[in-house]
């Protein structure tokens, strides 16, 4: 095949260091996750969506060819943790938790996805992030260490 095709799609989730609350502000989530979808795009990783709550970031990307998921990841928390920084003192401290979840998604459930993802401040009304991060470790079988998860 002369040709390299693809169509992979991703499901991210990564907090802030600690879950501390550093997006109350609507005005600067939103801007957060904006920025994150432009980081993504200029990786080739085009976004479908982009939510998250105070503490943590659902992307929802279709995953590029030429680039492994651990640079994805790290480039989009050490571009976007550099912008926040610049966002003002209320900011000056921030950090990104050192890891991150990642579940493949098939094309049948994108719009599932899409969903889940832009309902996220009414989800955490009702679930913690430690609980959701848990169902969704569950729902992809994933094991893990509760000692090694939550920084």
């Amino acid at each position: 095949m002369p040709q390299s095709l693809s169509a992979v799609y991703i499901h991210l989730v990564f907090s802030t260091k600690e879950r501390r609350a550093f997006f109350r502000d609507k005005t600067m989530r939103y801007a957060l996750h904006s920025y994150l979808g432009g980081i993504s795009k200029q990786l080739e990783c085009p976004p479908i969506r982009i939510g998250g709550v105070e503490d943590h970031v659902h992307i929802l990307a279709r995953f590029g060819r030429t680039i492994t998921q651990a640079e994805w990841v790290k480039e989009l928390k050490r571009v976007s943790n550099l912008w926040l920084k610049e966002q003002g003192r209320g900011h000056a401290d921030f950090q990104w938790q050192g890891g991150y979840a990642s579940f493949s998604v098939s094309q049948s459930n994108l719009e599932q996805v899409k969903e889940y993802i832009a309902q996220q401040e009414e989800h955490h009304r009702k679930q913690t992030f430690q609980d959701e991060l848990r169902a969704l470790f569950a729902k992809h079988h994933i094991e893990f260490d509760e000692r090694y998860v939550w920084d």
